[in-house]
């Protein structure tokens, strides 16, 4: 239980309100931090939905945004994307899926946790999503999981 991120909160520079923006030299984690904070230092509570993102991908395919694989053009958050939605299978984690019961719920559920990983790693802050929001939608996928895993019981 070793804490590998520690961008989470980089917004609490920040004073109250989820539209605050600030400049700063505080260094961020390599992979983790949002393209306006690395080229620019802005921080907004926009860089912890970024980072939210990209810690998301890492939990559920087990390579960080460090990996030697990722080189040049090549991230985690591309590999991510260009592998949705056919190629899911060879992004994420075997051991989340090499049970068959339940594989098609499973699957449905990865999908949409990588599709919600890439809407809070958008390029630009405004289009990425509040926090509250990319909470809210996790929850629905947990819902919906549970529902469909019951169903195919």
């Amino acid at each position: 239980m070793v804490a590998h991120v520690s961008d989470f909160g980089i917004s609490k520079l920040l004073g109250e309100g989820e539209d605050s923006v600030t400049q700063t030299m505080t260094m961020a984690t390599i992979g983790y931090m949002a393209p306006e904070y690395g080229s620019e230092g802005i921080v907004s509570a926009k860089c912890d939905v970024y980072s939210y993102g990209v810690l998301l991908m890492e939990t559920f395919t087990r390579k960080r945004p460090t990996d030697a694989m990722f080189t040049g053009e090549m991230s985690l958050k591309r590999w991510v994307e260009e592998s949705l939605p056919h190629g899911l299978s060879e992004v994420v984690d075997a051991n989340l899926v090499r049970e068959e019961q339940a594989f098609s719920a499973k699957m449905d559920c990865l999908l949409s946790i990588m599709d919600l990983a890439l809407d809070c790693c958008m390029e630009s802050p405004d289009k990425r999503m509040h926090m509250t929001d990319a909470a809210a939608k996790l929850k629905k996928i947990k819902v919906k999981f549970l529902d469909d895993v019951a169903a195919s019981s």
